[in-house]
This record gives C-alpha cells, structure tokens and sequence, in this order.
C-alpha cells in the first residue's frame, strides 16, 4: 500500500496535477504520523491494515467536511473534499454493497455465536478484522443492532 501510494504520489509529481499530489502528500504525512506514533508505543512501521485505517478515516472526515461546506454554502469547498475523496479511495478496496455487507454481518454474528446486543462488540472487532476499508462500520453498527434486538 505504501509503495503504490509513494507510486502514485510520483506520478502526480511528473503530471504537474497539483490537487492530487497534495492530498497524496497528505496521505503520506498521515502515514508518517502513525509509524512515528508507533515508534513510541515500541511497534514497528504501520502495517496496510493500520494503512487502511487511516485512508478510512481520512475519507470519512472529507465526508462530513463536504457535507458541512454544503451546508454551509460553500459548493467549491465541497467539490474540493469531493475531489481528494476520489484519490483516496484509489488505494481503498472496494466497497460492500449493501446485501453483501448484510450477508458478511449475518456471517459475522454466527461466527462468534453473538445473542443479543451485548455481544455487538465482539461482531464489530470481528468485521474490522475481515473487513476493514470495505464495509462502513457506521452502517453496519445498525445492521448489527436489527440483528441481535
């Protein structure tokens, strides 16, 4: 993942694409950031799953950055969160459509023998550790509950 990234972010660099290779940079800062923050903790480099985290996470906070600037109407505020979300899902798996994610959800549940909502954080740690970057676990949080209440 790094190395597609670090690919990526040359590229961008050769092709003078000045929007793409900023939010590539900040990509790589984030990157840095973690294995930096793992280093203190006594962990290594950030492995792609930590990797994936992040690009989640950065996708997620351009989410409501774009709905917060069309709200407050600023449309080309927007449009630019908008534009660095599309760059960082080049590097994400694909996402679950909806019947998939419930089907992997109902999986999840029988696998860990989960009975009743007490039991929502056993499936959550088992989802993200099969699915992370692919399924929103907002989403599948209410899938969940509908499950098990």
């Amino acid at each position: 993942m790094r190395e597609t990234v670090t690919n990526a972010l040359k590229d961008a660099m050769r092709n003078k694409d000045k929007e793409r290779l900023s939010t590539l940079r900040m990509v790589n800062a984030a990157f840095q950031d973690r294995d930096i923050a793992n280093r203190g903790s006594g962990k290594g480099a950030a492995d792609n799953d930590e990797l994936l985290q992040i690009l989640t996470k950065m996708v997620k906070q351009r989410e409501e950055s774009a709905k917060a600037f069309v709200d407050g109407g600023r449309p080309e505020l927007a449009d630019k969160e908008r534009a660095e979300i599309e760059v960082l899902r080049e590097f994400l798996p694909a996402q679950m459509s909806e019947d998939e994610a419930r089907a992997a959800i109902a999986a999840a549940v029988k696998d860990v023998g989960a009975e009743s909502v007490k039991d929502m954080g056993k499936v959550m740690a088992e989802l993200k550790a099969r699915y992370t970057g692919q399924m929103d676990f907002s989403k599948a949080s209410g899938i969940i509950k509908q499950l098990l209440g």
